[in-house]
């Protein structure tokens, strides 16, 4: 009895691209005295990996590097130009919008379609039916035909199907980030589930905290290839700084007058290591330094922390902190010391900033432009480190 959910030997995917269309009044000659040519495109090329039994698996990395190809290899909806894969275990997949729903058959009709396509008997989606419609809460919309579904719509009754199952491993694309806040919540929720059930699950996301927060292990896929597997905190910060980077990230944003800039950056440890990965609860020392055009008075330098998506965790600066900072002119640098760093595990983007006392002007802003990690060791879970004591005390 193998241990592996999943299995990939040199695993490739080709397409052939078509040159551009013949013009139209040649159309009905086409065949003849018109040639296409033919260009060769690899989705994905020489990937091999192997999934045990139980783990959730998180699959990056940018647009257009083979992501959701996987998974539909792995799902058996694309078919490998080399190599194979190897299922040990009932599959489901949730991978594109109405993927496997006939838009004339009512969502009632195509949970049987679907359950018909995985051979599972009639009489057992009909005792299911009603916690698919529950989950999926499409009451008011189950006997209307699908093609009048909006795309929210298609994704509550595909996962809801697709989980109903009761698959060993199920696959998911990037399709929940259609749905609702309440859904997405009600969706992570039944991952949990499955989770603690031992199933195996496999998904694409470019949310890259739940990524981080849901598995075991996330594959990089980039230009067709997996470059690199493992933690998954590891693996993000890994695809931030290597493919979103510094000053690459897409929500990175750069502004101001340039009357002072920062000129270099270095995140170091408590040894003075220049690093990208940090303890929780040990120093966090950012080395800036910067260049005066002309002699500005009263700088105020600041700082702030957001999560891997977005979350604003931490802001302040040297006016707040009531620090009083020199004229500056020329070159000159200064140290900013988070110490103990309080944050307890993940991915997160540094902001810096140097402005005018009033405010009024930015010379320099550098905004989610240096990613770095935190691990912990404590086994605890959150964003902080919060200082907590438990102390007995009488009843009543």
């Amino acid at each position: 009895m193998t241990d592996l959910a999943k299995e990939a030997k040199t695993l490739g995917k080709r397409y052939h691209v078509r040159g551009h269309a013949p013009p139209k009044a040649m159309s009905a000659l086409k065949g003849l005295l018109y040639r296409q040519k033919k260009e060769e495109f690899w989705a994905l090329r020489e990937v091999d990996f192997d999934i045990q039994k139980g783990k959730t698996i998180g699959v990056i990395g940018p647009n257009g590097s083979g992501k959701s190809s996987t998974l539909g290899l792995v799902t058996g909806t694309i078919y490998p130009t080399t190599g194979y894969v190897k299922t040990h275990g009932r599959i489901s997949s949730l991978l594109e919008l109405g993927a496997g729903f006939h838009p004339d058959l009512t969502g009632r009709e195509n949970v049987f379609l679907n359950a018909a396509i995985l051979g599972i008997p009639r009489e057992d989606i009909r005792k299911r039916m009603d916690h698919i419609i529950e989950f999926s809460n499409l009451h008011d919309f189950i006997d209307m035909p699908v093609r009048n579904y909006s795309s929210g719509m298609y994704v509550r009754l595909g996962f809801a199907v697709a989980v109903e199952m009761n698959p060993d491993i199920l696959l998911i694309d990037e399709v929940l980030a259609v749905g609702d806040i309440a859904f997405q919540l009600k969706c992570l929720d039944r991952i949990r589930q499955f989770q603690r059930q031992g199933k195996t699950l496999m998904f694409v996301s470019h949310a890259l905290q739940t990524v981080e927060e849901f598995c075991d292990e996330a594959f990089l896929i980039h230009h067709g290839r997996l470059v690199a597997r493992g933690d998954p905190a590891d693996v993000i910060l890994q695809y931030i700084r290597a493919y979103m980077g510094e000053g690459g990230y897409l929500f990175t944003q750069e502004f101001g007058t340039h009357e002072v800039e920062m000129t270099d950056v270095k995140l170091r440890n408590e040894h003075g290591e220049e690093t990208a990965l940090f303890q929780s609860g040990r120093p966090l020392h950012v080395d800036i330094r910067y260049h005066a055009h002309k002699r500005i008075e009263n700088p105020v330098f600041g700082y702030s922390l957001k999560t891997g998506n977005g979350f604003y965790v931490f802001g302040t600066n040297t006016q707040l902190q009531k620090q009083s900072i020199p004229a500056l002119e020329g070159e000159g640098a200064i140290r900013l010391t988070i110490d103990p760093l309080t944050l307890m595990q993940g991915n997160f983007f540094l902001s810096l900033s140097i402005h005018s006392w009033d405010h009024a002007t930015q010379y320099h802003r550098r905004e989610d432009w240096y990613p770095f990690g935190v691990k912990n060791e404590l086994g605890s879970e959150g964003i902080f480190r919060l200082p907590a004591a438990w102390t007995p005390t009488q009843s009543g």
